[in-house]
């Protein structure tokens, strides 16, 4: 892709968002559940003619994925990538002027997924955990890690595949900077593969009808490090 045309796309990536009503319904997708358009519409508050509208715009520019189970049609979004930019831009729309003071709703700014991993306060601390037990490390350049040996045996000995995450056709660990906290949590394979880890373990509980986690007793009993209640 040459600039001209990565400038082109980069434009029409950027109209597509640009809508309030497609933007909201972006937004409700981060939770990496997939959704109908009658949903959508009721997320976006725009009818379901105008819905469907709208979700075409965003499948043309591969921000969202169809999916046909039976009677009815589901979309969800494109991939981690597509999170993990929206993530960011919603860093850039709340930036204060001055002092940063969060106005995320409590509920989400202490745990919540972020697409397919963990997000919020206890994203962070589990970000900031595995770096300082040296279980993960930079790399020297961009915003991808790599995890250590030590880091692969304690994380195999906690239930962890690390052979899957690394074998998922995406990047395997990586930054992504949280909108809430403003400063990164685990994205990546091994971001999706560490909260998939918590719910099994029993550390996190996934609500039904929204992004929010919730931090169990199992977790401040068992690893209360790796989530920032130590």
């Amino acid at each position: 892709m040459d600039a001209t045309s990565a400038d082109t796309r980069l434009a029409r990536l950027a109209g597509a968002i640009a809508e309030p009503a497609r933007s909201r319904m972006l937004c409700c997708l981060m939770d990496g559940h997939a959704r109908t358009a009658t949903e959508l519409a009721a997320v976006a508050e725009v009818a379901a003619s105008t819905a469907s509208a709208h979700l075409a715009r965003l499948k043309e520019q591969r921000l969202v994925d169809a999916l046909a189970q039976g009677k009815h049609r589901y979309f969800r979004l494109a991939g981690p990538e597509v999170a993990a930019a929206l993530e960011s831009l919603l860093v850039v729309a709340g930036a204060p002027r001055g002092e940063f003071r969060p106005t995320t709703p409590s509920r989400l700014r202490a745990a919540r997924t972020c697409y397919d991993h963990m997000a919020g306060t206890a994203g962070v601390a589990l970000h900031d955990s595995l770096h300082a037990q040296g279980w993960l490390r930079a790399m020297a350049q961009g915003s991808d890690y790599e995890l250590t040996p030590e880091g692969a045996i304690a994380l195999e000995s906690l239930g962890l595949d690390v052979g899957t995450a690394r074998d998922a056709r995406r990047r395997f660990a990586c930054a992504c900077l949280d909108w809430s906290e403003r400063r990164p949590h685990l994205g990546g394979a091994l971001g999706a593969a560490c909260l998939q880890l918590s719910l099994r373990r029993g550390w996190v509980r996934q609500e039904l009808d929204g992004r929010a986690l919730t931090l169990t007793p199992k977790a401040e009993r068992e690893m209360p490090e790796l989530f920032g209640l130590a």
